[in-house]
């Protein structure tokens, strides 16, 4: 007999662990729906006409292709079989796909339902999604995300709100964050005001390596795309800019970098009405990888653990043009799950009730005194106390070991003289006290 695996890159998750998880979805569903969000889903698979070319060419290498049902083969391209070409041979075996992300999915919801739903449409989604990428540390091939996006509307008010969401989520969590702020604007206006306007994506992709490589290594990176030391020592004095009116001296000749100043400036004139837990700051070097992204960009990184971000995104003012609806401008974000996971796991932040999922375990003495407790079983589940019996009426030794494995509050011991009474004996495990109540006052005591 085969030994039983789990496909590379995924994992099984213990009760522990799920019931861990669900505390943190719980937490950002309920801030998503505070702020008036609406949840939707889509499928797991979509069509590979979806996905591809919305990832670049990498992404396009990570999808997982579905094979089409029935004999596939027999509408297999023959000749590309024959030559063994994998990737022409895919295109007439595989129509679908595993969902990459969730955005490129949300993108084809509003295409499709744009006559259903109404602008600005305010939705969340929290759903797993799946990467054929190497697997390693912190990196899987199947793992959740948590993503919240209006779209239909141009108003930096929601790029202010975004960043409550984010502020209040890792308050209620009890994670410290610093929450980056930049415009991709901006950072075209240091293209613009050096010059450079042609190499845009790739002093971006630079600068945006700065906090893991520093500065030498980044003038190193723009050297080897042909930026000039002039334009690359004029890109070095920007990049140390910390204030935005320190900022509008070297846009003066940059109408673009101007105009992110300007949408920076009135995202914070809603934002500052408000005090914030959690530190929220303009760097000019943040830019984040994706290149739909048009106006403010953010990143949230955790203040008392060294770990990537915990969360990003930003404003798109074209993607919903990739299936044919042209602007409808949005903006949104995602919350990392697995690495708000690890961070609280490793700070310990996770409330010892969220683990005890079982509040009472009733012991039984004798066959008699089991079905006596399976009618008290029922008393305690009536006044929604989340509760189990025992299966079987075996060494009492046999049963408080497994009310320990399962962390138990509460046990409940009946035997001859506790039905007899009605007085049954409840248990509280931490502390070992002991006490004789009725059923009805052990409701009473648990529940307070």
């Amino acid at each position: 007999m085969a030994k039983p695996t789990i496909p590379k890159g995924t994992r099984d998750f213990t009760p522990e662990q799920v019931a861990k998880r669900n505390f943190i979805f719980g937490v950002i569903k309920s801030v998503f729906e505070k702020y008036g969000y609406q949840p939707i889903e889509t499928p797991t698979m979509e069509s590979l006409a979806t996905l591809t070319g919305k990832y670049g060419e990498e992404g396009d290498q990570l999808l997982f292709k579905v094979l089409n049902n029935g004999d596939f083969l027999s509408k297999a391209d023959k000749n590309e079989l024959a030559n063994q070409n994998s990737n022409k041979v895919l295109t007439s075996i595989s129509k679908r796909g595993l969902r990459y992300d969730l955005t490129v999915p949300f993108a084809r919801y509003v295409v499709m339902h744009q006559h259903e739903i109404s602008f600005p449409f305010k939705r969340y989604q929290i759903q797993p999604v799946w990467r054929a990428d190497r697997p390693q540390k912190g990196r899987y091939q199947e793992f959740y995300q948590c993503d919240v996006d209006v779209v239909g509307s141009n108003s930096l008010m929601y790029e202010a709100e975004l960043v409550q969401i984010y502020n209040e989520a890792f308050e209620r969590l009890g994670l410290e964050v610093t929450i980056l702020v930049n415009n991709r604007k901006v950072l075209y206006g240091i293209a613009e005001a050096a010059g450079i306007e042609d190499k845009f994506m790739e002093m971006t992709i630079a600068i945006d390596k700065l906090d893991k490589i520093g500065m030498a290594k980044v003038k190193e990176q723009l050297k080897l795309k042909e930026i000039d030391d002039a334009a690359i020592e004029q890109i070095e004095s920007i990049l140390k800019v910390t204030d935005l009116s320190a900022l509008e001296k070297w846009f003066e000749n940059s109408p673009t970098g101007q105009k992110g100043i300007a949408e920076l400036k009135t995202f914070h004139k809603y934002l500052d009405s408000n005090k914030y837990k959690n530190e929220i700051k303009f760097d000019i070097s943040l830019a984040r990888g994706l290149t739909y992204y048009t106006g403010c960009i953010f990143e949230v990184k955790t203040k008392n653990i060294q770990m990537g971000s915990v969360g990003g995104g930003g404003r798109y003012d074209d993607l919903t043009s990739m299936f044919g609806l042209k602007d409808i401008s949005g903006v949104g974000v995602s919350f990392g799950a697995a690495r708000i996971f690890d961070a609280m796991e490793e700070l310990n932040l996770f409330p010892t009730s969220v683990t005890t999922g079982l509040e009472v375990l009733i012991v039984a003495f004798d066959e008699d005194s089991h079905t006596y407790a399976f009618a008290v079983l029922n008393k305690l589940r009536a006044a929604n106390i989340v509760a189990d019996l025992y299966p079987s009426p075996t060494k009492i030794k046999k049963q408080m070991k497994y009310a320990n494995a399962r962390k138990v509050r509460y046990t409940i011991l009946i035997g001859s003289e506790e039905m007899k009474s009605q007085v049954l004996t409840l248990k509280e495990m931490e502390t070992g006290n002991q006490v004789g109540l009725k059923i009805e006052d052990i409701v009473h005591h648990i529940k307070s």
